[in-house]
């Protein structure tokens, strides 16, 4: 019998007994992330026995939920997988991307999405779950958790472009969070992020007047791409979601802002706390 690790187990250990966040439960059935379940009941997309869904409300899992018009159930049993994506292929489940949609192309028996994206220019390594609850803990950019790039720009790199892309580059009204970036070749180098900001790679070199060639992730933290074929996947491995897991498990769901936001009342709250107990003294 096979011993399976503590992400598998939360996931199947889930008690349903119990109310639960409608866009919650929609994650935890491998429709998409919280934050995209949000959006599917804003849009109205969702119905509960039968009724239009609001945000916020709680369900039971004995309740009939539909998507489109689709029954869902949560799933038993957590899937991650990692994919090698080619060029080409778009990371949604929108059908009017037919054939070139991420879940069109793998065509995997059980409904999976993707953690986060690769553009449709870009390849390498992207992971896919049935799992939603851990989509935010991986892609927040607040968890400074790493992901890697091979890049090969349209003219020699530079010490100077290798120095202004690891300080930070002003893109997208901010300037990018310092990084780890290397020189592997006359006109490629590695790059290391924990943010990711909207085409970033792509944007920054475009900054500093370079074009990117050729865009592959190669490693989203402790995952690897390895010699994974292009279009084809693997399960990620126990040794492999153990390691994710220690990782990830004190990272939180909320956007930076919020976090802090929130570290800043808590913090007030302690102060108030200390002067009433120091006045009561």
């Amino acid at each position: 019998m096979m011993i399976k690790n503590k992400m598998q187990q939360e996931f199947e250990e889930r008690d349903e007994s119990q109310p639960i966040r409608l866009n919650k439960f929609l994650a935890e059935s491998g429709i998409c992330s919280r934050r995209e379940a949000d959006r599917l009941i804003e849009t109205g997309m969702v119905t509960v026995d039968g009724q239009k869904a609001t945000q916020g409300m709680k369900i039971l899992s004995s309740q009939q939920i539909l998507v489109n018009g689709k029954k869902i159930a949560r799933e038993k049993e957590m899937i991650l997988l990692a994919v090698n994506k080619p060029v080409g292929i778009v990371c949604t489940t929108e059908k009017k991307w037919g054939k070139n949609n991420i879940e069109e192309f793998l065509h995997y028996p059980k409904r999976i999405f993707s953690i986060g994206r690769l553009d449709k220019d870009s390849e390498g390594l992207l992971l896919m779950t049935n799992n939603g609850e851990i989509f935010n803990k991986i892609m927040r950019a607040g968890n400074y958790h790493e992901k890697e790039y091979e890049v090969t720009v349209d003219r020699a790199v530079t010490p100077e472009f290798l120095k202004k892309m690891a300080e930070g580059v002003p893109i997208l009204d901010t300037v990018t969070r310092k990084c780890q970036v290397r020189k592997t070749g006359k006109r490629s180098f590695h790059i290391i992020l924990t943010q990711g900001l909207n085409r970033q790679i792509r944007r920054m070199c475009e900054a500093l007047g370079y074009r990117v060639a050729k865009l592959k992730r190669i490693r989203i933290m402790n995952i690897e791409l390895g010699d994974l074929k292009t279009g084809e996947y693997r399960d990620v491995t126990p040794e492999e979601m153990e390691a994710l897991y220690r990782q990830i498990k004190s990272s939180s769901n909320l956007p930076e802002a919020d976090r802090k936001e929130r570290g800043r009342k808590s913090e007030s709250e302690n102060r108030r706390t200390t002067k009433n107990n120091r006045i009561s003294q």
